[in-house]
């Protein structure tokens, strides 16, 4: 795609705005936002605070994929754009949720939406995210990541094979044996078969391989 549109003021002066405050989102706008503003000309307001909502859950530590979904289908917008559209107010949100509010004022950062094309009605609800009630719970999480779910403290394996008398029994298949112990104090042992095994770790290299693929089809997006 040629041109930013509303974003041509931003990277002529990317360091200051017209009023020589450092812009909260850097010296070079990312390319996720570049992105979201030039699809935000056909949203309605309505659907953005439902995106916005969405957003905040999703820094808040919430799992949103199926509310994506349902907005996806509801509000009938290409899931394309509604992609770009939660990684740019994601980005943004989360590099304004990084300064305190001592260093960051509300009129600045109106400002500096309003230069990037962002409608005025919409740069309010985007300051009632960073500036409003809710900003003491985003700071709490910011600062304890993963906090909201268990995760892994320790984990211990070893192959193991069985031994048997029995005269069917003579092909013996050896077993992997794990045990995981869990931040919130749960403990699990799981004994896999070597074959399961293998495909466990199989399917484990495929999904990462998708992954980073999925991941450079959207740099590639965003660099159009």
């Amino acid at each position: 795609m040629s041109g930013l549109g509303a974003t041509a003021p931003y990277l002529h002066h990317p360091a200051d705005s017209h009023i020589g405050q450092a812009s909260f989102l850097g010296p070079q706008l990312p390319p996720e936002v570049a992105a979201m503003t030039r699809v935000l000309e056909s949203l309605d307001r309505s659907t953005f605070k439902k995106l916005l909502k969405l957003v905040v859950c999703s820094l808040q530590g919430e799992d949103c994929r199926e509310a994506v979904q349902h907005l996806s289908a509801s509000a009938n917008f290409p899931e394309e754009q509604l992609g770009l559209l939660l990684g740019g107010t994601y980005t943004l949100l989360q590099q304004a949720l990084r300064l305190p509010p001592s260093s960051l004022k509300v009129d600045i950062f109106k400002d500096q939406l309003q230069e990037l094309g962002i409608p005025s009605d919409l740069v309010g609800d985007l300051a009632g995210v960073v500036f409003g009630g809710q900003r003491p719970l985003l700071d709490w999480v910011a600062q304890h990541p993963g906090a909201w779910l268990p995760h892994i403290s320790s984990f211990r394996w070893r192959v193991d094979v069985a031994i048997s008398t029995s005269a069917l029994a003579r092909s013996l298949q050896p077993s992997v044996l794990m045990q995981l112990k869990l931040s919130d104090g749960s403990a699990y042992r799981l004994e896999v078969p070597t074959a399961k095994f293998q495909e466990l770790r199989y399917s484990v290299a495929l999904v990462l391989k998708e992954v980073l693929e999925l991941e450079k089809k959207c740099e590639r997006r965003l660099q159009d």
